[in-house]
């Protein structure tokens, strides 16, 4: 892997201010792509996706929770649908998959955002306006579109990380990282 992709994956972030631009077909069909082919446990594939372009449906999908208000301004939102058999792989196989289409939407030239739906009411109320069987899991989703800014519209923190001594030990906890990383 070259040092150009590690710098691009480490450089992805939530995008929440979008151009009101569609994104095209064709970098659609390409996170969907990525999405199919991201890795599962025990290759299960567990998700489904609900493709969603229509403004007034994310608009009232955004007021579900105060802080997806973000959400109402994207051009496209990919709804994450589980299979809900197998709730704790299911949530890794989430996760997984919610990254790579944020990092492939990245190295099309696109920005995405990861949002979800708090309780399950809310999560009962998006499936419902989904359509989507009450069997399933549907606590997630991904936006994407053109990024126009990288603050939060939210007004939450912004950026820095934790220096590598806090966040790293090696072999127990608390042996420091300064010596080895």
């Amino acid at each position: 892997m070259s040092s150009d992709t590690v710098e691009t994956v480490r450089a992805v972030r939530q995008i929440r201010r979008y151009d009101p631009d569609p994104v095209p077909a064709d970098v659609l069909r390409r996170l969907l792509s990525v999405a199919r082919w991201t890795g599962s446990s025990k290759n299960t594939q567990p998700w489904h996706f609900v493709v969603i372009t229509d403004r007034a449906l994310l608009r009232e999908l955004s007021g579900l929770r105060p802080n997806i208000n973000w959400l109402s301004r994207a051009p496209l939102a990919l709804a994450i649908v589980l299979d809900g058999t197998a709730p704790l792989s299911e949530a890794y196989d989430e996760g997984r998959v919610a990254e790579r289409i944020l990092v492939a939407a990245s190295a099309l030239g696109y920005g995405g955002g990861v949002g979800f739906w708090g309780d399950e009411s809310q999560q009962a109320t998006a499936k419902r306006m989904l359509g989507i069987p009450r069997e399933r899991t549907a606590r997630s989703f991904v936006t994407i579109g053109k990024a126009i800014s990288r603050e939060d519209p939210r007004g939450l923190r912004r950026g820095g990380r934790k220096p590598m001594e806090e966040i790293v030990s090696y072999e127990r906890w608390g042996n420091a990282a300064t010596k080895r990383a």
